[in-house]
């Protein structure tokens, strides 16, 4: 699953999704200027675990790196994974902490 995972950009819906057997599993977004705010995660219930959050959340997070835009996560798991994770710290704008 890690190695394969292609997210969708839905940008009419202004969400990251990612198919699966089990439905859709999305965040959604605000756009601002350069700035994406990460307002909420969503996952089907079969696949609401650790793993396959953090490899969600994990692949939409390099997705936007390679946007260069910066990160402000609204959501708590988002937010929650960000502390976790000091590799990702690069992506907050300037002030931003969580």
């Amino acid at each position: 699953m890690t190695d394969t995972m292609v997210i969708n950009d839905n940008e009419f819906l202004r969400q990251f999704e990612y198919k699966t057997e089990h439905g859709i599993a999305k965040i959604e977004y605000s756009l601002q200027e350069r700035k994406i705010f990460l307002t909420k995660l969503i996952v089907p219930e079969e696949l609401d675990d650790v793993e396959f959050k953090n490899t969600f959340i994990k692949t939409v997070l390099d997705s936007i790196q390679e946007r260069n835009l910066r990160v402000v996560p609204t959501s708590p798991r988002v937010a929650s994974f960000l502390r976790k994770h000091k590799e990702y710290k690069d992506l907050l704008p300037v002030g931003v902490r969580i």
